[in-house]
């Protein structure tokens, strides 16, 4: 199995488009799944056991020959610790937005994670932007206000914004710093790397999970629950970072995180298709301004 694996990725590794399609299509039915898991897992016991079954897996699959990098990447131990606790707490911040929104505005809001990689690119390493990008960044901007305003922005100074599309933001907010900091990686395969960062995620989320039993809130998992968290781990947490990593040393963070412009769309689709969920008009015309935001960025802006 770790040879038919390690064939798999190596095979797959140079299309950097094949990987960063699978993981928007992955990083998609993380929406549903939060969802689904909502009363049959509590959040932190999935923030936990998604990075105890992500370790396992790659602790197995991962070829030996890899494991000689990581000699040279814990003398990074600091970049180490701070992704995975950006990992860990944007992970967080996606389950317990679940509980308070829906699907489709978490599937919109998690769109906005390109328009945070390219402002955080701007800030901490004076990026080019340019006029025209700027102007796309307002229009999907507006795209997070239709939503967290339920289609009504004019009355943004008098609307409570719903909590759960707070935290959903601040969840994007920390992994667009994650793909930012991904520049400053130390050399050697993206296994290597990746196994590391998954046991410094699993170790911040101990405090975590600790303060959920403590607080009386620990939900243990039904069968619902559990198969939420299988996915959760395999698909989210293990393949669809892996591919990641991989499509940014492919193509660089810029061109990668232009991709997570497909995670709304496959997150909306498939909860519109699993969960149910009804479609407002403001949910069209917000993932409308998003990916329009976008797309002016990447087509017109300045690389």
């Amino acid at each position: 199995m770790p040879r038919i694996a390690s064939t798999f990725f190596a095979r797959a590794a140079g299309s950097a488009s094949l990987l960063l399609l699978l993981t928007t299509l992955f990083w998609g039915g993380n929406v549903p799944a939060a969802r689904l898991a909502v009363g049959e897992i509590s959040p932190m016991l999935i923030v936990g056991g998604r990075w105890a079954i992500a370790c396992a897996l790659l602790f197995f699959f991962l070829p030996k020959d890899v494991r000689a990098d990581w000699g040279e990447m814990r003398k990074s131990w600091r970049w180490l610790a701070m992704m995975g606790a950006l990992l860990t707490f944007s992970n967080a911040l996606i389950f317990l937005a679940a509980v308070h929104t829906s699907g489709l505005n978490l599937a919109i809001l998690q769109g906005v994670t390109p328009v945070l990689v390219i402002i955080g690119a701007w800030v901490a390493y004076r990026t080019p932007v340019g006029a025209v990008r700027w102007v796309g960044l307002a229009v999907s901007l507006a795209g997070v206000v239709l939503v967290a305003t339920q289609g009504n922005p004019l009355a943004l100074a008098g609307t409570a914004v719903n909590i759960g599309d707070f935290y959903q933001f601040v969840s994007s907010s920390l992994y667009a710093m994650y793909v930012i900091a991904l520049r400053q990686k130390p050399p050697g395969s993206a296994w290597a790397l990746f196994a590391l960062i998954s046991v410094v995620s699993f170790a911040t989320s101990l405090p975590l999970m600790v303060w959920e039993y403590a607080a009386g809130a620990m939900i243990f998992p039904t069968w619902k629950g559990l198969a939420a968290l299988f996915y959760i781990s395999i698909f989210t947490s293990l393949l669809g970072q892996l591919f990641f990593m991989r499509g940014v040393e492919l193509v660089g963070p810029g061109r990668a995180a232009t991709f997570h412009n497909l995670t709304p769309v496959f997150g909306a689709i498939l909860s519109l298709l699993i969960l149910g969920e009804s479609l407002s008009a403001y949910h069209v015309a917000a993932l409308a301004l998003v990916l329009g935001g976008i797309y002016v960025c990447e087509k017109w802006g300045t690389r």
